[in-house]
Parts: C-alpha cells; sequence; structure tokens
C-alpha cells in the first residue's frame, strides 16, 4: 500500500549554515559597525540566542535571520519569535527556539484534518512523525494539498515516499 511521513525537522547543518551566513553579513553592515553583535546556535537545544544593543537593531537582526534562513531552505515558521526581548545591562538579548519534530497537539490536529478531509487514508502518529497510508496514490496526494493548504503555524515536510 502506498504510503508517505509527515514531518517537521529542521536540519541541523542547514540551520548552522543560515546562523554563519547572518554572521558574515551582520559584520559587513554599516549600521551594525562599533556595536556589540552576538548570534549564537546552541546545537543541542535548537535555541539561536541573539544579542544586540537597542530593540531597532534587534528587529534588523531578526530580518537577516528569516532571509538567510529562507534562501538556506528553512522556512520562516520554523522560528518562534513569541518570547520577547528583555534587557540585560546594555544590550538587549533574545532567545530564539527553533521547533524540531512534530509535538503531539500540532500532530493530533493533523491527524483530525486529514479524518475530517473524508479521503480513504489512514492516518497514524508515530514519535514525531505522520504516517499516511491508502490505496491510491491521488488520495495521497489530495491529503498533502490539503497539508500545504491548511495553515497549522508549522513547516511540515513530506517524506518517505512509497508506492
Amino acid at each position: 500500500m502506498p504510503s508517505f511521513d509527515i514531518a517537521s525537522k529542521v536540519d541541523l547543518q542547514t540551520l548552522d549554515n543560515a546562523i554563519n551566513t547572518v554572521k558574515k553579513e551582520i559584520s559587513g553592515r554599516f549600521d551594525f559597525r562599533d556595536s556589540p553583535v552576538v548570534v549564537e546556535l546552541n546545537k543541542k537545544d535548537f535555541v539561536v540566542s541573539l544579542e544586540v544593543e537597542s530593540d531597532m537593531k534587534m528587529k534588523q537582526l531578526i530580518d537577516v535571520l528569516i532571509s538567510r534562513a529562507m534562501k538556506q531552505g528553512i522556512d520562516a515558521s520554523a522560528f518562534d519569535f513569541d518570547k520577547d526581548a528583555y534587557p540585560s545591562g546594555k544590550v538587549v538579548k533574545k532567545e530564539v527556539p527553533v521547533r524540531n519534530g512534530l509535538k503531539q497537539d500540532d500532530a493530533k490536529k493533523i491527524v483530525k484534518m486529514i479524518k475530517d478531509s473524508g479521503l480513504k487514508v489512514q492516518a497514524a502518529i508515530m514519535d514525531d512523525i505522520i504516517r499516511v497510508t491508502a490505496k491510491k496514490i491521488d488520495d495521497l496526494q489530495d491529503v498533502i494539498a490539503k497539508c500545504k493548504a491548511g495553515n497549522f503555524g508549522i513547516p511540515l515536510q513530506f517524506i518517505n515516499m512509497k508506492s
């Protein structure tokens, strides 16, 4: 039976490349010259630490981070910018978690949407992926189209297609 997996993963090496590109661009920009800027990636926890001297520069740094990540193929919704920046001495700091893997409640929303669609497919949650199986590949392609149209707020990848 044909099947595929729905996942939400960010490749660590691609993320590291995007962070290095951000560092390189910021070091060459005139508006960031002679100001303390720290962009660090905690590879274990998937958290990007940002540190600049003002809120305005924080917004510019976030814009650069999103644009460079998107050029590397990382979806902008992979970054969780919900937490506000906080002042620490003379600088403003911000911790940006990177969403990696499907959380249980997100997986349940996706499975519910698939079941409510009325297509003849089976969806099962397996750790941090969802396995979708059907008798026809066309049904699987319809599920992919519905998942892309559904706005879940997380980047989805459709991997491991088997026919």
